[in-house]
């Protein structure tokens, strides 16, 4: 693992991506399309390398999860239920001297100022100005909705109006009840789906950061509300009975422990796809700052060379989801529940009571209605519900653009002619001093390194060096992606696997026709030792499955 580089820019980053084939403008032979971003063999590599690693921790390696992939357009009222098609919006302004468009909320923090709000609209607080030309002439803000617009069918009418699906959860919700019915699973389980989103951003920026179209990582965690949990179990597990979420999670969780316990999975998820515990920030929101329907929302950040910005949100969003869609669709979102039923049917008339009327007191005091909660303890007491959610929300694009960043760094390193010299930290834009030269390595764990072998034959014109070569290139390649490059100087061969991030080079010389073995250099240390070829695959598979492994152990 390393530190994120305080002295990277984008543009830095950016020419690297470009130049190694990470990451390419959209249509850049037309003037390019804002917004819009394509991944070239390095970067869609490492970028299904992540996805991949995300969906085997949430569904292969867990019991309790089950995966989902559902369709980019979906039915409109969809989008009306969830609160999209009316309310999913940003705050827009103009500069009416350049023209320029901007969010308002993004103008105003940049300027040290809060935007102000009137009612359902907002308000430019005085002193702020156009971020391009310094003009005090702005538009006041106005609503602009970031879904995109399409028709389904020949006739382009409001009957035919559909959407770019603005997130991947609702799709989730709206076929909850189909898999449920369908996986075997039980209250509490969760889905997750990864796949495409778009919003038409008012202002895309920071590279990949904020994009108009963009991949997500969801899992909506589905679990008993926590008077369900009481009827049960007798009790609820708070974080004041189990602050250090000791064990394997407990039948008796309530939504705050579950929450938490979602924000530790995550966070140690991100430290093992390498990014260090140091560059992560775990923001805890107020409650002004909250969804109108969410109980708690952590924000993982990171360290990005732009500032502290979110990765990954965890929500804990009640029964705000499932509720909406019932009402909207006038289909049942209720489980029922038979441990639920059980615990219920031991009750008497009076313990019921005073269960109904606990549970209206604290509906009360958290301003909901008495009578919603009588109404929801008879549906208790039949066993039945609708279940709350925990929501870990993540980008996969923010992911990669993090890993790039954490992984990039500039070194001075050792010409091979000064006595003594050691690696130094390099500084960017900055010629090397005398007796070093310069070198850029993208730091990746092994573990999601785009490539993770490069082959050479130290010779293209010596036909027995390139057949061996090609016979132990043909062999990894069957177990790991592997790079073939007979073309350069070794060293110059090195260097451009180093700014491809690849862990190990591998370079078959004279030495392995007569004593079959190779030189095996590890990417970050650039140690060379001789490996006796009928043990390459056995270290190979200790060396990538142990990141941190010395290369000389």
């Amino acid at each position: 693992m390393t530190t994120p580089d305080k002295k990277l820019s984008l543009e830095t980053l950016a020419s690297l991506c470009k130049r190694r084939g990470f990451i390419y403008p959209s249509s850049e032979i037309y003037g390019g399309l804002n917004g819009f971003w394509d991944y070239g063999p390095l970067g869609s590599e490492l970028k299904r390398n992540l996805k991949d690693i995300w969906w085997a921790s949430m569904t292969r390696f867990r019991d309790d999860v089950v995966g989902l992939d559902a369709t980019i357009i979906m039915h409109p009222a969809i989008w009306k239920a969830s609160g999209h098609a009316d309310g999913f919006a940003d705050p827009m302004v103009d500069c009416k001297a350049c023209k320029k468009r901007f969010r308002a909320d993004q103008l105003c923090e940049e300027q040290g100022k809060v935007l102000g709000k009137e009612g359902s609209g907002f308000s430019l607080p005085a002193g702020v100005t156009c971020s391009a030309c310094g003009s005090k002439d702005l538009t006041e803000p106005r609503a602009f909705n970031l879904m995109f617009k399409s028709f389904v069918g020949p006739v382009e009418d409001a009957s035919s109006t559909v959407f770019l699906r603005p997130e991947t959860a609702q799709a989730i919700f709206t076929q909850f009840k189909n898999i449920l019915d369908t996986c075997r699973q039980s209250v509490p389980f969760g889905v997750a789906q990864m796949g495409k989103s778009f919003r038409n951003e008012i202002n895309p920026r920071n590279y990949t950061f904020r994009s108009r179209e963009f991949e997500q990582m969801e899992l909506e965690f589905f679990i008993r509300p926590d008077e369900a949990v009481e009827l049960i179990h007798g009790r609820v597990i708070t974080l004041a009975d189990n602050p250090d979420l000791a064990g394997e999670p407990q039948p008796a969780w309530g939504w705050e422990v579950w929450h938490k316990y979602w924000v530790a999975q995550r966070i140690a998820w991100y430290q093992a796809v390498g990014l260090p515990a140091a560059s992560l920030v775990e923001y805890w929101q107020g409650h002004e700052e909250l969804a109108h329907y969410a109980r708690a929302c952590v924000d993982i950040q990171y360290a990005f060379p732009f500032g502290i910005q979110e990765l990954e949100g965890i929500a804990a969003r009640s029964d705000f989801d499932l509720s909406q869609h019932q009402t909207h669709s006038g289909k049942s979102q209720e489980v029922f529940d038979e441990p639920l039923k059980l615990a219920a049917a031991k009750l008497d008339a009076p313990a019921r009571d005073a269960f109904t009327a606990t549970v209206a007191a604290r509906w009360e005091a958290a301003g909901k209605s008495a009578e919603a909660a009588r109404v929801f303890c008879l549906k208790l007491f039949e066993g039945r519900y609708i279940p709350h959610v925990i929501e870990p929300s993540a980008g996969s694009d923010r992911l990669v653009l993090a890993i790039l960043c954490n992984a990039y760094v500039e070194e001075w390193v050792p010409d091979g002619k000064t006595e003594g010299a050691v690696t130094m930290p390099g500084e960017p834009g900055k010629q090397p001093p005398k007796g070093y030269e310069a070198r850029t390595v993208l730091r990746f764990s092994p573990r999601i390194a785009p490539l993770k072998i490069a082959v050479f034959p130290l010779l293209k014109n010596k036909p027995e060096l390139v057949a061996k070569a090609r016979s132990i290139y043909n062999t990894l390649r069957k177990r790991w992606m592997c790079f073939w490059d007979e073309t350069g100087a070794i060293g110059r061969r090195y260097r451009r696997q180093d700014e491809a991030g690849t862990p190990f080079c591998i370079t078959v010389d004279f030495d392995t026709l007569t004593a079959d073995t190779v030189t095996l250099r590890n990417r970050d240390s650039m140690k060379q030792v001789r490996i006796p070829v009928s043990q390459l695959v056995q270290e190979l598979e200790q060396r990538l499955d142990q990141p941190t492994l010395p290369l000389d152990a």
